[in-house]
């Protein structure tokens, strides 16, 4: 395998490029990327990977360069002949802007999927996309890996007993079901209404949480607003206690203090964006997706289903 598989990373995710790398007991491999004095992006490959089953680990979180810096080393890697390119896509950027649902605007996450293929990728491996129908838009082979398989893990080592699992809107209804089914825990629905962008007010709450031990599952948060207003709608009803744990943690704006903040007392993010450098408070606890992004990656290369990795 080492000497047919190539990892490369971008700058966005180093640590958690390291991680996957470790895993895989295989080295990051040489890659030169920097910056010339008006910003422009130079990529060079430092090896030779002709032939090559070449991976590329980048998230495309904020600010938008992580997206162009990913399609360059697409770009180099499609010119160093390597035999095949998957990029690894931990978080995939602009997921919300999946439909035209206004007049004269843009579905940015068909357009992202059109600029990956064309820069040469065969293959994309994606996770917790905001919108499943995302892998649609791609017009090669598509692997969606689930955070699941990691959450689920780590929550039944707990032994919660009177948990009740949290959608904190309608559209994370889907995601919070079949986490409660895993934990065998009842579910409950915090209806909301969002009178404009990025601001969310939390209304009714579908079930029974009085007296109960509360999870909150999203796929990813921003700048916190809806899980904030769900954690205070269901402490005002008499939830026990509230945890909170999202795949994709955007974080931006005021999210962190916002949370900080708020009635959840313990908040589970992965690391499928690096927040190393936001100096998270103790409530934030980071769960890594590496072993599962690794074994997708050794599953691919070999030839392998991958769809074990789905349960």
């Amino acid at each position: 395998m080492p000497d047919e598989l190539r990892i490369f990373a971008g700058n966005s995710n180093l640590p958690l490029a390291n991680k996957v790398a470790s895993y895989i007991h295989q080295p990051l491999s040489d890659c030169k990327i920097k910056r010339f004095s008006d910003h422009e992006i130079f990529v060079q490959i430092d090896e030779n990977i002709r032939g090559m089953d070449t991976f590329i680990i980048q998230s495309t979180n904020p600010p938008a360069e992580n997206i162009l810096e990913m399609l360059i080393m697409i770009d180099a890697a499609h010119r160093a002949s390597a035999r095949r390119i998957t990029a690894v896509i931990p978080y995939f950027g602009y997921a919300r802007a999946d439909r035209k649902d206004q007049p004269r605007v843009s579905i940015v996450s068909k357009l992202i999927a059109n600029m990956i293929t064309v820069a040469g990728a065969n293959r994309v491996i994606l996770m917790d996309l905001h919108a499943s129908q995302i892998q649609g838009f791609f017009d090669v082979p598509s692997d969606h890996l689930y955070s699941a398989r990691v959450f689920n893990r780590h929550f039944l080592k707990q032994g919660l007993s009177d948990l009740v699992v949290v959608s904190p809107d309608v559209g994370s209804t889907k995601l919070a079901r079949a986490f409660a089914s895993k934990l065998d825990a009842s579910l409950a629905i915090v209806d909301k209404r969002r009178p404009e962008p990025n601001r969310a007010e939390a209304m009714n709450i579908i079930g029974d949480i009085a007296g109960k031990n509360v999870i909150i599952r999203d796929d990813m948060v921003d700048t916190g607003g809806t899980i904030v207003e769900a954690a205070e709608a269901l402490a005002a009803a008499g939830a026990k206690s509230i945890i909170a744990c999202c795949t994709h943690a955007v974080l931006s704006g005021e999210a962190i203090s916002r949370l900080d903040k708020s009635p959840i007392e313990k908040f589970y993010i992965t690391d499928t964006i690096d927040n190393s450098n936001k100096n998270l408070p103790p409530k934030f606890q980071i769960l890594s997706v590496a072993e599962l992004l690794g074994e997708a990656i050794m599953r691919i290369h070999s030839e392998r289903s991958v769809s074990t990795l789905f349960d």
